[in-house]
């Protein structure tokens, strides 16, 4: 009879390494792909979620719309509110009026630090609730309100 690894615990020694390596790497800002753990550890894709759910339960990563998981570090204040209200608060900083072009799903993905195609999810959301006006390929999204502080909570 062949002697197989035993699959408990393994997501557990597996968050154990990816523990070490944050906490060794004061720069790490984020845990490497599912794909890179699957492949490096050869387990599958459950075991390697498993590992990743056992560091966002000790509070040292958290899953990102859009994106790979972040690392959270202690003391580094992360603006975790949904990137719509995010979004508002820019159109409400850079003193936006109605009429005034809102600045391009790519240079919001940059200022915002995520994908462009998630910008654009919370652009939908903000023309939904009647914030936004025009966008699509090629045309120039437009303040349609300027949101107020009730709207952004």
């Amino acid at each position: 009879m062949s002697q197989q690894a035993n699959p408990r615990g393994t997501f557990r020694k597996i968050a154990d390494m990816l523990k070490t390596g944050i906490e060794t790497d004061p720069d790490v800002t984020e845990l490497p792909a599912l794909s890179e753990v699957m492949s490096d550890h050869k387990v599958s894709r459950g075991v390697a979620l498993r590992a990743f759910a056992v560091l966002k339960q000790e509070g040292l990563a958290e899953p990102v719309p859009g994106g790979r998981w972040r690392v959270i570090r202690a003391g580094v204040n992360e603006d975790r509110r949904p990137l719509e209200q995010r979004i508002a608060d820019i159109i409400t900083a850079d003193g936006l009026e109605v009429g005034h072009p809102l600045p391009s799903a790519s240079a919001l993905s940059q200022r915002l630090g995520v994908s462009r195609p998630t910008v654009a999810k919370a652009l939908g959301k903000l023309e939904a609730a009647g914030v936004l006006a025009g966008g699509g390929q090629g045309k120039v999204r437009t303040v349609r309100a300027v949101p107020t502080r009730e709207e952004r909570s």
